[in-house]
């Protein structure tokens, strides 16, 4: 079996079809939000133009029998034939004029209501947990939703336009019944069979869609693999660039296969049932025709009538159209108001505790297991220690050993799977989880490389005080990012990155120096540098722990790092091994004990030797 082709998914029965109707409500609601006069002058251009239709054609018919009557007996009523020209002519100036304003209003609410969704989706994103960003089937979720983002609005333009049709319809069909209620009925045979076919493709349609959205992510991951810079090195070295193409290929050509088979499919039966639907059209013109030449009708009441079943045909075909495009859509709604109704796990509780500050007693790991989703095996098992005020602690250990599952634990990314972690003897499940985490600055080996000018990057460390020049030029020099800064043309006004013009790209180093900027803004009572030096040289390595011994004076820290002339300057080092603490004490204890930290620490220095 292809590990790329998605597995079979049933298709939506119209229960699921008609249920997905609910979400029409919500979205309305959402759209008259957006922008309560634009919604408004939307419907109202639309209410006014529903009775136009068929006060043109009655006017047309009211020229045409005149003009037949001039002709026929030479009795010239010239000048209510040119009134009956001019209201024609008024209503059809406005009718443009109203179509343009319904136009103007959907064109400005569409660009305001894009806008808020996507707002509204990167606020509710920024909520969710660290584990939701870490299973595949959130990234499916949250692709749907994105996708919904665009041309949801059109969603709504067709609920306002059935509406304006169903009016325009009602007053249509009151004319054919009046001269005959057979015309009704060959003209629902005109449009059911074709709306019934397309219905149900439409909602093959979804279902394709729908079962693809894991392998169209991949689309769009090797289209960025294939051409950014983040990539671009290994892809030319290693020569990935044709592996790529080709695999990128090979997955496009499975979708487009099983898409040409739907899109053939629905052009076959739509074209047999567009065959019933003229054929019905046809019927109902003769039924006209014959009675026209039988003395029944006259030659205005023909082009009335003929022009009215024409237009309601196509009225009927739109309304049931939108219907079946509403449930559709709907259904695709459903993807966008399910990832809005994704709650974090991790969460404040009502009445929550707020932050000590200044920290009294400090942190207490106590018997704390942690496992991360779907894993067979405790990422951290069983440890238990203490972190006091104003003492620097160092984790070490081999990959994978649990650091930074540790580091994670602190600022409550996550929440431990067994055990408890309490701060001055309350648990951190008690606390306000903003206030817990505006005393935490934590900077990740996997640090962010914000493509945004130099002092953005260094003030998103404390996004209330962004602005705050000098607060941002005190975080550079103690992280030394202001030698970054002299070098650069603009300072810190550069942009850096290569994403957007202007930009300037930095060294590893250089990066981290940044990073650090972040860490330093922060001015947390906690905090924690994960691999904080692992791309700068000796001597800046130097002067940043030279730096950070100072800014950690009288508050707690932890240093995650295989670097022993780092952890060194800790007051106390945990050594963990297979996610439980193997060693536990200062450089001197441990080498005294002989065991796993000496063994290590002979390793790296005898590289220097």
């Amino acid at each position: 079996m292809d590990p790329h082709r998605p597995q079979p998914a049933p298709e939506r029965t119209w229960r699921e079809r008609v249920k997905a109707l609910e979400n029409v409500g919500p979205l309305l609601r959402m759209v008259w939000a957006t922008s309560p006069p634009l919604t408004l002058a939307s419907l109202t251009g639309r209410l006014l133009r529903s009775g136009l239709p068929l006060a043109t054609l009655y006017v047309g018919k009211l020229i045409i029998d005149a003009v037949v009557h001039t002709v026929r007996t030479g009795e010239a009523d010239s000048g209510r034939i040119w009134k009956l020209v001019a209201i024609e002519l008024a209503l059809a100036v406005t009718s443009d004029l109203l179509g343009r304003a319904v136009a103007l209003a959907d064109s400005l609410l569409g660009d305001r209501f894009t806008n808020r969704v996507s707002v509204e989706l990167m606020r509710h994103a920024s909520t969710l947990d660290l584990a939701h960003f870490e299973e595949p089937e959130f990234y499916d979720k949250l692709e749907r939703a994105r996708r919904q983002t665009m041309g949801r609005l059109q969603l709504m333009s067709q609920v306002m336009g059935a509406a304006q049709d169903l009016l325009t319809l009602a007053t249509l069909t009151a004319s054919l019944l009046v001269f005959s209620p057979w015309l009704l009925l060959l003209l629902v045979c005109a449009v059911v069979p074709s709306f019934l076919g397309e219905t149900h493709f439409a909602s093959l349609s979804y279902s394709l869609l729908y079962r693809w959205t894991p392998q169209r992510r991949e689309l769009d991951y090797l289209r960025w693999l294939g051409a950014t810079q983040e990539s671009a090195k290994e892809v030319k070295i290693f020569g990935l660039g044709d592996y790529l193409t080709e695999r990128y290929r090979r997955l496009a050509d499975l979708f487009y296969r099983e898409n040409r088979i739907l899109v053939l499919r629905r052009a076959a039966v739509g074209s047999v049932l567009a065959l019933v639907g003229t054929g019905g059209y046809y019927g109902a013109y003769v039924v006209i025709l014959y009675r026209t030449l039988h003395g029944i009708l006259t030659v205005g009441d023909l082009t009335l009538l003929a022009a009215a079943f024409a237009r309601s045909r196509g009225l009927i075909e739109g309304v049931l159209g939108t219907f079946s495009n509403v449930t559709e859509q709907a259904m695709y709604l459903d993807d966008l108001f399910a990832f809005f109704r994704m709650r974090p796990r991790i969460a404040s509780p009502p009445g929550a505790l707020p932050a000590p500050r200044p920290v009294r007693r400090g942190f207490e790991f106590q018997n704390v297991s942690f496992r991360y989703p779907d894993a067979e095996h405790d990422a951290i098992h069983s440890v238990s220690f203490e972190l006091r005020p104003g003492e620097r602690l160092a984790l070490i250990g081999e990959n994978g050993a649990g650091k930074t599952t540790v580091a994670k634990l602190f600022a409550r990314l996550y929440d431990p799977t067994a055990g408890r972690i309490l701060l001055d003897g309350a648990d951190l499940r008690d606390y306000d989880i903003e206030e817990l985490r505006r005393e935490i600055g934590v900077i990740f080996q996997d640090y962010m490389r914000y493509q945004m000018l130099l002092w953005e990057n260094i003030g998103l460390g404390r996004v209330e005080e962004v602005e705050n020049r000098t607060r941002i030029e005190r975080a550079a020099r103690l992280s030394l990012a202001s030698e970054v800064a002299v070098r650069l043309e603009r300072g810190l006004d550069q942009m850096i990155g290569r994403r957007f013009a202007g930009g300037v790209d930095l060294s590893g180093g250089e990066w981290q120096k940044v990073a650090l900027g972040r860490a330093y803004m922060r001015d947390a009572q906690l905090l924690i540098l994960d691999e904080p030096t692992a791309t700068l040289d000796a001597r800046a390595e130097h002067r940043v722990f030279e730096r950070f011994a100072e800014l950690t004076r009288g508050k707690m820290a932890v240093l995650i790092s295989h670097r022993f002339s780092t952890v060194r300057m800790a007051d106390r080092i945990l050594v963990l091994n297979h996610g439980e603490i193997h060693e536990q004490g200062t450089h001197e204890e441990l080498l005294g004990l002989g065991g796993q930290y000496a063994e290590l620490f002979e390793l790296q220095a005898a590289g220097y030797r």
